[in-house]
């Protein structure tokens, strides 16, 4: 079965494909042309597209190429006419956006958008949408353009050997432009330009039949050729989408077998939607036997957004690993901590004095701080308390404490007089004065009032000069008055 990952976690998925169904939202390029006079057109146009106001934006792609038509952004105006013109989706618009490439193409064979494949790409696109909305012509070229990904290239036949003069020096590579990079679209040194036509072609395709796409995408995974590995780290996306059986067979078998490290680590990824026995399975055994620590980082998110108790104790074993660099324990901390299972946020309050790095101890007070464990409250304040402690950490305990939703006012300044240095004590009470609670201001009145330490009365006094409480005024009247 296949489940929807948290959102949490698409902020860490690599960006190798289009959710099915759902194009992703590009950006245009940001303005790069001060002195040119399309420039706060162009600007204008940019901004309506990042607003998704796609109409306005194409307007003003169009009025830019009518009024400065030698703008440095009229090339590259037919493409983001052509994807807003995409996003609204109609049929006479797709048709529009499809005769402005075109157009593109005739004119400006050179602009940034098609020297990347970007265009191509995106006509490959539009050709899906209008075979979604019944062009039978539009279906046929894009089935066509798809099984092309699963077939192997026939090796050139090689060249006879040349007459014996001076070598001839291999032409550098174009570097990307600044305007490229700004698509944000992934790109692996072995991609061509016909991968990414042929991959938007298989995303159209698998959008009007999965069954005619899956058996091109499994021949595409089984290619070893070396042309074919950008093709594969996409493929592997795509596949992650499909629901349906064959979905963890071809995962599993991707993330065992495939010789590029990177599709390995998608099909890793991937699995943490998987939700069976067997990929759990899976994922300890990478866990235990990888090498690879970016191999290793997949599988640990993969496995933590599994809720089985063989996953939770999967993720606890490996946590407990002496032999982890220290990114890799802290990420181990981090995914137990997002945890709602009372048991792992006991076991990391149980872990914290075997534990020797900072950061880790660092994620363990944050993590404690976040749940609703039992003995939470308690853990923090003895860490707060315990002068054997970096002050460091002493201070984070104090101050996470006072983040917990059952945290109170009376509860933390109860601490107050426990503590005997200063800089803890400083700590308590900007911690109070973080909190909405008639208890916190009743105790920073107490210190103000009382406390011997002149600067930390001022400390009290300052924070509660910031807070919102009508009393306030009257408490600082009072203590202004004092002789």
């Amino acid at each position: 079965m296949i489940r929807t990952i948290p959102l949490l976690a698409t902020l860490l998925i690599t960006p190798l494909g289009t959710p099915r169904g759902t194009p992703r939202a590009m950006v245009a390029p940001e303005a790069w042309a001060d002195q040119d006079p399309g420039d706060s057109l162009y600007r204008a146009a940019r901004q309506s597209l990042n607003r998704n106001d796609y109409l306005r934006s194409v307007e003003m792609f169009q009025a830019l190429r009518s009024r400065y038509p030698r703008s440095a952004y009229v090339a590259d105006s037919y493409y983001w006419e052509a994807y807003g013109l995409m996003r609204r989706g109609s049929t006479e618009g797709l048709r529009v956006a499809s005769r402005a490439l075109q157009e593109q193409a005739d004119r400006y064979p050179s602009a940034p958008t098609r020297v990347s494949g970007d265009a191509r790409a995106l006509e490959t696109r539009i050709r899906g949408e209008l075979a979604r909305q019944g062009d039978a012509a539009a279906a046929e070229g894009l089935a066509t353009t798809a099984a092309m990904a699963g077939v192997a290239p026939t090796p050139p036949t090689p060249p006879s050997p040349p007459s014996p003069l001076s070598p001839v020096s291999p032409r550098a590579p174009m570097a990307p432009s600044p305007a490229l990079a700004s698509t944000g679209r992934l790109r692996a040194s072995s991609c061509g330009d016909d991968d990414d036509v042929q991959v938007a072609a298989l995303n159209a395709l698998m959008q009007m039949d999965d069954t005619r796409a899956l058996p091109i995408l499994k021949k595409v995974l089984a290619r070893r050729d070396e042309g074919s590995t950008c093709l594969r780290r996409k493929a592997v996306f795509i596949i992650s989408q499909i629901e349906g059986p064959e979905t963890e067979d071809i995962l599993l078998a991707a993330a065992r077998t495939d010789p590029d490290l990177e599709v390995r680590e998608q099909a890793v990824f991937w699995l943490s939607q998987v939700d069976s026995d067997r990929a759990v399975a899976a994922l300890d055994s990478i866990l235990i036997s990888s090498t690879e620590p970016s191999l290793q980082e997949k599988a640990l998110f993969a496995i933590s957004q599994h809720e089985s108790p063989t996953a939770r104790r999967a993720l606890r074993r490996y946590a407990e690993r002496t032999d982890l660099t220290p990114e890799l324990q802290n990420k181990a901390i981090f995914w137990l901590g997002q945890s709602d299972d009372p048991a792992d946020q006991a076991y990391l309050i149980g872990r914290y004095p075997k534990v020797t790095d900072a950061a880790a101890k660092e994620r363990i007070l944050f993590s404690v701080g976040q749940s609703d464990a039992p003995g939470a409250a308690k853990f923090l304040g003895d860490i707060a308390r315990d002068t054997r402690e970096p002050m460091e950490l002493r201070k984070k305990a104090l101050f996470w404490m006072g983040q917990r939703d059952e945290a109170t006012g009376a509860e933390i300044g109860a601490l107050y007089g426990t503590f005997a240095d200063r800089e803890i004590k400083e700590q308590l009470i900007f911690v109070l004065s973080q909190m909405d609670d008639k208890a916190a201001i009743d105790k920073l009145v107490d210190i103000a009032r009382r406390e011997p330490d002149k600067e930390l009365r001022k400390k009290a006094i300052f924070w509660l000069g910031q807070t919102d409480d009508p009393r306030v005024v009257d408490i600082l009247t009072e203590l202004l008055e004092k002789p």
